[in-house]
């Protein structure tokens, strides 16, 4: 009897992976269903290592679509051809039957499959690229509105100016001047270098 394996991966740890664990529950027990929550950039994942390890000669595995596999063009092809020409895993995506290595094993059928693959592969890292080129406009366009990112900044004391020559003169200590600022010592010489440039424009 075939071994049945299923890959999850979902971009981040707040993104949600029912949707494809939905459509490979039905195919594969659920303890031989692996999940990665971390970007599709690269094949540097545990668990889809753990799943690599295990997977053997004869055993298949299913993915919902080829993004799930990863983002980057030349590493899913290359995962691809390792999986099925050297470990001689069968793989299905859900989303895309032609991507069904059960199927069309002679050469016709491998060559369709090879251009679908290409075709999908691309897809996914093109889509990548836009995504990051999409969160770097959004960043650009949000700056420009003003908001800021980051930890707010900590506020000055009204008195700022009066600490800072009561501790150059040598009244107080660093440690009393960190307590009145209410802030880290890196923050108050952060901070005070920025007062002191302002003070000299």
């Amino acid at each position: 009897m075939t071994v049945t394996y299923g890959y999850i991966r979902v971009s981040s740890r707040d993104q949600n992976e029912d949707r494809q664990m939905d459509a490979l529950q039905s195919l594969v027990t659920k303890k031989n269903i692996y999940i990665d929550k971390q970007s599709g950039k690269d094949f540097d994942r545990p668990q889809y290592k753990k799943l690599v390890r295990k997977l053997k000669k004869d055993n298949l595995l299913y993915i919902k679509s080829i993004d799930c596999l990863g983002r980057n063009y030349s590493e899913i092809q290359d995962q691809w051809r390792y999986l099925t020409k050297e470990k001689g895993v069968d793989i299905v995506v859900l989303d895309m039957p032609l991507l069904d290595t059960r199927r069309g094993k002679d050469l016709m059928g491998t060559f369709l499959s090879d251009i679908v693959l290409q075709v999908l592969s691309f897809v996914a890292e093109n889509e990548r690229s836009n995504i990051r080129q999409r969160q770097a406009e959004g960043i650009a366009a949000a700056k420009a509105r003003g908001v800021r990112f980051g930890r707010p900044q900590i506020q000055l004391p009204d008195h700022f100016g009066q600490i800072v020559a009561a501790w150059e003169r040598g009244e107080i200590t660093i440690h009393e001047v960190i307590r009145q600022c209410d802030m880290s010592e890196a923050t108050f010489y952060r901070r005070l270098r920025e007062f002191r440039a302002v003070k000299r424009e």
